[in-house]
């Protein structure tokens, strides 16, 4: 194939979803940026004017992910308990997972690799840092502003890993509140 101007629209999406079959056909590590770049039918220099590396295609959306959790945290109704906030936060952030079959094919990916998992768990790591400072600018005081913001992240990567089991059909919100559910019976007396 011969690749197409850099400036061709959608760069990004072809890019991410180039990269994303490659990954799944020959595996994350068999890949390179060149061949990334030719499955889109752009450029090496185009993947690096999107993306740092190929890793990066993997986690583009983790700085809009955090950008809606902290707009929708500070939406949240102060008179509620901060676990709720978050909860609430976490469900209207889960707006952003509609593709499934995406988010599956992402994990995969992500849980066959150390480093990448490494990532993912720093990703987590400033979800739950962000959410903590909100609840702090919010005047909940510590330590009860980082355990609702670490126990809301643990109920959403449970909602997350239900959420992309391969029978699921049930929507982000329904499992995000379930998985709460499960944590308050994990906690009660």
């Amino acid at each position: 194939m011969r690749p197409v101007g850099r400036w061709q629209p959608g760069a990004a999406g072809r890019l991410q979803r180039a990269a994303m079959e490659l990954f799944v056909e020959r595996g994350y590590d068999q890949t390179t940026v060149a061949e990334i770049a030719e499955r889109a039918e752009l450029t090496e220099r185009t993947f690096f004017r999107y993306y740092a590396d190929k890793r990066e295609v993997l986690f583009a959306g983790s700085s809009l992910l955090q950008d809606a959790l902290v707009a929708a945290l500070r939406e949240a109704d102060e008179g509620l308990p901060p676990i709720e906030q978050v909860v609430v936060a976490l469900e209207a952030a889960g707006e952003l997972f509609i593709d499934r079959h995406h988010a599956r094919r992402r994990h995969v990916v992500i849980s066959a690799h150390a480093e990448l998992r490494e990532r993912e768990l720093l990703k987590m790591a400033a979800l739950s840092a962000a959410l903590a400072d909100g609840l702090r600018a919010r005047g909940v005081s510590e330590p009860t502003a980082t355990l609702s913001a670490e126990a809301g992240v643990a109920v959403f990567k449970v909602a997350f890993e239900r959420w992309i089991a391969p029978k699921e059909t049930r929507d982000f919100r329904a499992l995000m509140r379930e998985s709460l559910g499960d944590l308050r019976v994990a906690t009660a007396r």
